[in-house]
């Protein structure tokens, strides 16, 4: 079965977006001209953009016209890192430290990321939350995708939106899969837990606007005093 005619249009603006040629922002060209350059009637043009708005990839303003949605740090973390009080509050939660090396791909990791990479950069990061540590994280990409990395450092917080904006990608959405353990020694004196306390262990593949896995994450989350909270729309 071919795809729907307003997928070419999705195509369209997507690549422009991972291209550059769009910017967050930015305003994309109006219905009527977006479905002159794609060839494609006005009312499959207006599909498309509502696809994209559900999806988080443009904003429209009534009277104004349709954006390419910015990510800021703030709403980039808080969409991804799920550690809450048990009132269910958000708190900034604070990098401590940070060790970022160079390394050869697994052959897990050449499986899963994006042009199979043979070299990989780990950002290793303790996190806390009010001067507590509450998260090992451990994520892997592609030194071919992202060139240069250990000479950003310090990185932000907000990995997603270094992605975004010193290299182009745009992480649009993440598949988890969790479980508690008992963490080994090493984990267990990173987030400084109390004898027999388990984590939670979430492992996470990254999918960019363009539908590539470019990022795994290994995080191991400290929940004696914080819930793994996920809001389900």
């Amino acid at each position: 079965m071919p795809p729907p005619l307003y997928q070419s249009v999705i195509d369209e603006v997507v690549a422009r977006i991972a291209s550059g040629q769009l910017l967050p922002g930015g305003m994309l060209p109006s219905e009527t001209q977006l479905a002159a350059e794609t060839g494609v009637s006005q009312g499959t043009a207006r599909k498309a953009l509502i696809m994209l708005e559900q999806h988080g990839i443009v904003r429209r303003e009534q009277g104004r016209g349709t954006f390419i949605t910015a990510r800021t740090p703030e709403g980039s973390l808080f969409n991804f890192f799920r550690l809450r009080p048990r009132d269910g509050r958000i708190l900034s939660p604070q990098v401590e430290q940070e060790r970022i090396s160079s390394r050869p791909a697994t052959q897990d990791e050449q499986a899963s990321l994006q042009g199979a990479p043979a070299t990989v950069t780990e950002i290793r990061r303790i996190r806390s939350i009010n001067g507590a540590p509450c998260a090992l994280e451990i994520s892997v990409v592609s030194a071919d995708l992202f060139p240069g990395l250990e000479r950003r450092s310090p990185l932000p917080s907000a990995l997603y939106v270094l992605y975004q904006q010193a290299y182009g990608c745009i992480i649009l959405n993440a598949d988890e899969s969790i479980a508690a353990e008992q963490p080994d020694a090493e984990t267990r004196q990173a987030l400084t837990l109390p004898a027999d306390t388990p984590v939670l262990r979430v492992e996470r593949v990254a999918h960019d606007i363009l539908g590539r896995s470019v990022e795994r994450r290994l995080s191991f989350f400290r929940t004696d005093q914080l819930n793994y909270m996920i809001r389900l729309d």
